[in-house]
């Protein structure tokens, strides 16, 4: 049964009985969280899990926005400036890298700076990113207004900076080569200019994709393959549940149609939702939307974590459907989660009846040994038996539902979706631990996905440089196609999805201008 709130707005609090509070945000400077993110001291600072950050430290950096900007600089297509064929730049400004990028030694290791900037100036998509979020191809307000946050090399944090088109953006990343960055909201004004307001209110967050994180360390007390920052094929299974629920529940519930997901680099997943109707949600609505889609709640020592009320939300129904073929290989069979005492005492603990309990926990303990697949056929045996005279075999259905839900249904950050002023990575950054792209993921191959095969910042500028050396005799330009260097690796793939995503989301952004300008302008 599909739900289509967007049609009766987005109040969902009152249709979703299981919305209820959050969990505890996470520490802030964890590796795939996002940083400190709150505006400045008197902007609404309430709102900020991390207290204001101070930019003072940084403040000698030079601002390019306060450069003069040329017409050339607005309308620049030529695509020898970003994707190049070669390794030669024909910039010889300030605010450029070297003009020949090295060719990476095999010992070259992803978090040298000379990496860094070889990957941003031969393989990062500056131009379908400003298209991604500026909506457009004309350089408009939802680029020129954006914020987007720098951890430089030296672990300084440079917030507010803003740039007017794709070129400018990265022309600066190019002269800062920061390790990584993070895209905030579009404020009312530039935000380099924040300061220059008369009025400290006047400066505030207008749109922002409504974003979601997933992160494996909030299933560390049900996963057991790995812990931690580890991960593995195994555990990410639960990463390719969570996507699967959200993503039908987005798309169905509420109608979003221009969704990516990107991983996170080591050990996650960010959905992006670009509609026009997500990026204008204001917080309440954000934390509605949050809400709807949390079930798990409680922290490692609470005790039962899912209260769904009968009969099930459409929404709940439809995801048990979902999940329930993955719990029987990816939890029971992968991750055994009962295998140990204490374990099998937490599955107990969940079941309705005490008689019952009784007689599976002796013959557990006669079978120290016995896997988690027979425990779970052992419940109903034991209750079909006639273990329990009072059982009541709709509680225990019940209960067997909430378990289900509690090792399978996605554990959200919602402290990340709750806000416009939460920054979040940008996708195709490289991850700092592990040095993987941050590559989109194509939900139509979701079960092919592998986090461990995603390409390394050192193997792509191999792959160029192998690719390069192989070609000994370049045909003549003009009966060669001109490869792009992306195109030359393993990245390839991934950002023609990007793009493909990115057209899509134009088409519908230039669909919504065309019923605006179709309507009667004398019409009053």
């Amino acid at each position: 049964m599909s739900v289509r709130l967007a049609e009766f707005g987005i109040g969902v609090e009152e249709i979703m009985p299981h919305s209820v509070s959050a969990k505890e945000p996470k520490s802030p400077m964890d590796e795939d969280t996002v940083l400190p993110d709150a505006p400045p001291a008197g902007l609404e600072s309430s709102d900020s899990d991390d207290g204001p950050v101070d930019n003072s430290p940084i403040t000698a950096i030079q601002d390019p926005a306060k450069e003069n900007i040329k017409l050339e600089d607005l309308f620049d297509d030529d695509d020898d400036e970003e994707f190049p064929s070669s390794g030669l730049s024909n910039d010889t400004s300030n605010s450029s890298p070297p003009a020949s990028p090295p060719k990476m030694a095999p010992a070259a290791k992803y978090s040298d700076p000379e990496v860094m900037l070889a990957f941003y100036q031969r393989l990062f998509p500056f131009r379908y990113l400003f298209q991604w979020l500026n909506h457009s191809m004309k350089p408009s307000n939802d680029f020129g207004h954006r914020e987007f946050a720098f951890t430089l090399q030296n672990d300084a944090y440079l917030r507010y900076q803003s740039f007017a088109t794709s070129d400018l953006l990265r022309k600066d990343i190019l002269r800062l080569n920061p390790s990584r960055f993070e895209i905030g909201p579009v404020y009312t004004t530039n935000p380099r200019d924040r300061k220059t307001l008369r009025k400290s209110t006047a400066f505030r967050p207008l749109t922002k994709e409504l974003v979601f994180d997933i992160d494996l360390t909030d299933y560390d007390e049900i996963r057991t393959c790995c812990d931690k920052a580890n991960i593995c094929r195994k555990c990410w299974s639960f990463v390719t549940m969570a996507i699967k629920v959200v993503d039908r529940a987005l798309r169905d519930d509420f109608g979003f149609d221009h969704i990516m997901w990107v991983y996170s680099g080591r050990r996650g997943a960010h959905a992006w939702i670009s509609d026009k109707r997500a990026r204008n949600m204001d917080d309440q609505k954000r934390r509605a939307v949050a809400g709807y889609l949390e079930v798990i709640k409680g922290g490692a020592q609470s005790g039962k974590k899912v209260n769904v009320k009968r009969p099930l939300h459409p929404h709940i129904a439809r995801s048990l459907d979902i999940l329930k073929e993955h719990f029987q290989k990816d939890i029971l069979e992968n991750q055994d989660p009962w295998a140990k005492p204490e374990k099998t005492e937490r599955l107990l603990q969940l079941l309705p009846d005490k008689a019952l309990n009784d007689a599976l926990r002796k013959k557990w303990d006669a079978a120290p040994g016995r896997s988690s697949v027979s425990k779970w056929a052992d419940i109903d045996a034991l209750a079909k038996a006639g273990a329990s005279k009072h059982l009541d075999g709709k509680a225990l259905l019940e209960a067997k539902q909430d378990i289900v839900l509690e090792y399978t249904y996605p554990r959200l950050d919602v402290e990340v979706s709750k806000k416009q002023i939460h920054l979040l990575k940008s996708p195709f950054v490289i991850h700092p631990g592990t040095g993987r792209v941050c590559v989109p993921i194509d939900t139509k191959r979701l079960e092919k996905f592998d986090p461990l095969g995603v390409p390394t910042v050192t193997q792509l500028l191999g792959e160029i440089d192998g690719w390069d050396s192989e070609k000994v005799k370049p045909e003549p330009e003009e009966d060669a196609k001109k490869l792009q260097d992306y195109e030359k690796t393993s990245l390839k793939p991934y950002v023609d999805y990007f793009r493909t995503h990115v057209g899509a989301l134009l088409k519908a952004e230039q669909g919504v201008k065309r019923e605006r300008e179709d309507d009667d302008p004398m019409e009053f």
